[in-house]
């Protein structure tokens, strides 16, 4: 794990857009959104994932409804709103500008 300061802000940045990913084609729960974010290399804990599904469903750009577990208590499952759609997609053309300038400033 990154331990530079700029680095750490950069990342807890793409938290946002990363979650928003993680539920764009599939609705998940917050261990599944978790899990996917670890598995592509993330360090995201869940310390961090809940407030921000919460906010994110404030901000109405992902919604939930409950669904029955067999493993335990219900569980809240998370998809994207339009807006959250529409949201993921600016965040994506930003950083495909982003990564254009870095890759092409020193040319």
């Amino acid at each position: 794990m990154q331990t530079d300061p700029k680095l750490v802000a950069l990342r807890r940045g793409l938290l946002e857009p990363l979650v928003l990913a993680a539920v764009e084609s599939q609705q998940r729960y917050a261990a599944e959104i978790l899990a996917g974010l670890q598995e592509v290399g993330f360090p995201a804990q869940e310390g961090a994932l809940y407030p921000l599904l919460s906010k994110l469903r404030r901000d109405g750009l992902v919604e939930h409804e409950w669904r029955e577990s067999l493993s335990g208590p219900p569980r809240k499952y998370f998809s994207l709103t339009d807006a959250g759609r529409a949201q993921l997609e600016e965040f994506r053309s930003y950083w495909n500008q982003l990564s254009y300038m870095i890759d092409t400033i020193g040319q």
